[in-house]
């Protein structure tokens, strides 16, 4: 079992993870990093529980949004691949619900990466 140390709100944290798993975890800290940092800027100093919790609960909801849109995605798919819907018929209309659903969830995706990225990882101490 491999072995990093990310670093949130400026504090080290040495985690456990598979080997060849390093990148990833240090990746993914790095963007709770930037959820912890934003509302840090929005909000003060109010506490890091409270931050971290409320960091968890925002990108549960971003999750949650996502699952959301994937289900309605899965059942457009199933519903073109089976034919079933009349107001699916035809492959231009089939066309246009695809490219909707590919641009809404470039947009959403880009949105995340948006918030991501508005604020800069702090160098560790």
């Amino acid at each position: 079992m491999a072995q990093v140390t990310v670093t949130i709100d400026g504090k080290a944290y040495r985690m456990a993870c598979d080997e060849g798993q390093e990148d990833h975890l240090t990746e993914l800290a790095t963007q709770f990093d930037r959820y912890v940092g934003h509302l840090k800027s929005q909000f003060g100093e109010i506490g890091d529980l409270r931050i971290t919790v409320m960091a968890g609960i925002m990108i549960m909801d971003e999750m949650s949004e996502l699952k959301r849109r994937l289900g309605a995605l899965e059942a457009d798919m199933t519903a073109l691949k089976e034919g079933r819907d009349g107001a699916l018929a035809g492959s231009q209309r089939k066309e246009e619900l695809l490219t909707g659903a590919i641009g809404e969830l470039t947009e959403r995706l880009n949105a995340i990466t948006q918030k991501l990225n508005a604020r800069p990882v702090k160098a560790p101490a």
